[in-house]
Order: C-alpha cells, then sequence, then structure tokens
C-alpha cells in the first residue's frame, strides 16, 4: 500500500512563491542529519521539485534513503508548510528535469548549473503557523506589516 498523496493547495503555492528561499531535510549516510537551503523549490500539480545547483550531499542521501521534509516559511506572514516523503532523483531522461532546469535558466540566467531535479510527491503536509495568530490572536496583515518593518529597520543597520 503506498503513502497517500497530499494535494498541494493554492495557498501552498503561494507561500512557496512568496517564501523563495526552503530548507531541506535529508539523513546521512551516518544517520545524522543534513539541512540544506534552497531557492528553487516550485510545485508541478502535487509536486514540489526543486534543482541540484549545488547539492551533492542531498542528492547523494537521498539515493541511500529517499526520506526528505521541506519546510518552506514566509517570514513577513509567520506562516508556511512542512512537507515530507521520499523523494526522486530526476536526471536528463526525465522531462520534469528539463522543465526545472528551463525555469531556473529563465529566472537565473546561464550561470547556474542544474545537474539533478529533486521531485517530492509529499505524504504528509503540515501547516506552519506563529504563535501570534494563537496567542496573540494576529492577523496576516497585521504580521506582514510589523515584520516587514522590523526586517527594513535591520538591513538598514547593516548597510
Amino acid at each position: 500500500m503506498s503513502d497517500p498523496i497530499v494535494k498541494i493547495t493554492d495557498d501552498m503555492r503561494e507561500i512557496i512563491r512568496r517564501a523563495i528561499l526552503c530548507f531541506v531535510a535529508t539523513v546521512n549516510p551516518d544517520g545524522t542529519p543534513n539541512l540544506s537551503p534552497k531557492a528553487s523549490l516550485t510545485t508541478r500539480g502535487d509536486a514540489l521539485l526543486f534543482a541540484n545547483i549545488a547539492s551533492p550531499d542531498t542528492v547523494r542521501n537521498l539515493r541511500h534513503n529517499p526520506g526528505m521534509e521541506v519546510n518552506v516559511v514566509d517570514v513577513f506572514a509567520r506562516r508556511g508548510y512542512r512537507f515530507a516523503g521520499p523523494a526522486t532523483v530526476l536526471g536528463e531522461s526525465d522531462l520534469e528535469f528539463h522543465e526545472v532546469a528551463a525555469w531556473i535558466k529563465a529566472t537565473n540566467g546561464e550561470v547556474y548549473p542544474v545537474f539533478d531535479v529533486v521531485r517530492l510527491v509529499p505524504s504528509r503536509a503540515l501547516e506552519l503557523r506563529s504563535p501570534a495568530y494563537t496567542i496573540g490572536h494576529a492577523e496576516e496583515t497585521t504580521l506582514v506589516k510589523t515584520y516587514r518593518t522590523k526586517y527594513d529597520a535591520m538591513l538598514t543597520k547593516t548597510r
């Protein structure tokens, strides 16, 4: 019996689009965790895909153990999703490899090579929300305004 497939909702797609950066967790051969940032996460149907531009450890780990989690959070809205399931490493013989590679090229130019594409059809998705939503009863628009101001102030101080 296979794992159930999670339906990727419009909200999930929007969070992925807005967040830009996500973090992918895999397991190293010695059993220790490997956490790697990715800025190429996208969706196709009910699958999440990202490019292996500089992630040889992530790909090596997935070839040994396909279990993977992806954590993506909109830092301004203070919410996101955690996706999990078995991942597949795609190569040049796969159509989705070429679709993602073309997207990377169109987005970033020729400078970033795509060695592989990782595909995750999640068997689990959990919503992530800041306690500000439940404890502070904050609204998303208020949090976005507050955290845009905070991050802007932090950037201004470092310039």
